[in-house]
């Protein structure tokens, strides 16, 4: 793939430990990021870092859209729609370089399913407005796609957690809880896995809907209770949901159920997860020290 060139659009957390896969399997890589910092350490790490607000369109994004061969947009759409689409749709419909697209999404979008198993064939029926706006994205990726006649990857995330972002660090800042709501599980993906999945699906060349999760949902005060064993720290008391203090955003996680299914992972893909379970991940990043990032 060294002649290939890969574009991401937003280049957070995800993105980041993609695009580090991603370095020497591709001639070149460029991304968007929001600050000059942020542009001039990825620069330093070999990545042509490009500014984008997602208001304003520049001729130096669109002259790498025109050499992308592969592009992953990992920005959050809006009410407006989706930032990338919204500014460069035209220049994309244009290009005669473009051979997949691979888009970022949730498991968000199945809405609530009272911890039933979902899958790929699963309808979107999101609840919260945010999913709402990604269910929107999605179709417009591939409606995008199938205008020019390129694969379309909708890669529908878990809870993303790794090294700097995990139960570890939430315990040593204080803030980890054991929230109970019998019954509430959530899906969870390790970002090293994240990375892995999106470049085998980029090298591939893969389309369709892929869910990018690990094999186990699991109750979160279980992982809580799982690593404060591991860190060595007293067991947490339980807090009953109905009595926690939440803001909106949180709450409204807790108002949607539902066990996703990654079977698609292994079958069309042939990915097999580094972190299969939170247990996997968890004592990996205890044992490694790789915890705090």
């Amino acid at each position: 793939m060294q002649d290939d060139h890969l574009f991401i659009f937003g280049i957070g957390y995800s993105a980041l430990a993609f695009a580090r896969r991603a370095a020497g399997r591709y001639g070149s890589i460029t991304g968007t990021v929001r600050s000059a910092e942020k542009a001039a350490s990825l620069r330093a790490e070999g990545v042509d870092a490009l500014l984008f607000d997602g208001v304003h369109a520049t001729d130096e994004v669109r002259a790498a859209l025109g050499r992308a061969t592969h592009l992953v947009q990992s920005i959050a759409p809006d009410a407006a729609g989706d930032p990338a689409l919204r500014l460069y749709a035209p220049d994309l419909r244009l290009s005669r370089a473009l051979r997949w697209i691979g888009y970022l999404s949730t498991v968000g979008v199945y809405g609530d399913h009272a911890g039933g198993w979902v899958d790929e064939a699963t309808p979107p029926r999101a609840v919260s407005e945010r999913s709402r706006n990604r269910v929107a994205a999605e179709a417009a990726w591939l409606m995008l796609g199938a205008e020019v006649g390129v694969p379309v990857a909708l890669l529908r995330l878990a809870g993303i957690y790794g090294p700097g972002r995990n139960t570890f660090v939430n315990l040593a800042e204080g803030s980890a809880r054991r929230l109970v709501k019998p019954g509430q599980v959530f899906n969870r993906i390790h970002v090293e896995d994240i990375a892995a999945i999106v470049a085998a699906a980029a090298e591939q060349r893969a389309s369709g809907v892929f869910n990018v999760t690990d094999n186990e949902p699991a109750p979160p005060q279980e992982v809580v209770a799982f690593a404060a064993e591991l860190a060595g720290y007293p067991p947490l008391p339980d807090i009953p949901f109905e009595s926690a203090s939440l803001s909106p955003m949180a709450r409204s996680f807790y108002g949607e159920n539902k066990r996703v299914s990654n079977a698609r992972l292994s079958r069309d893909l042939g990915i097999t997860l580094a972190y299969p379970t939170y247990r996997d991940a968890l004592a990996a990043l205890w044992t490694k020290g790789t915890w705090r990032g």
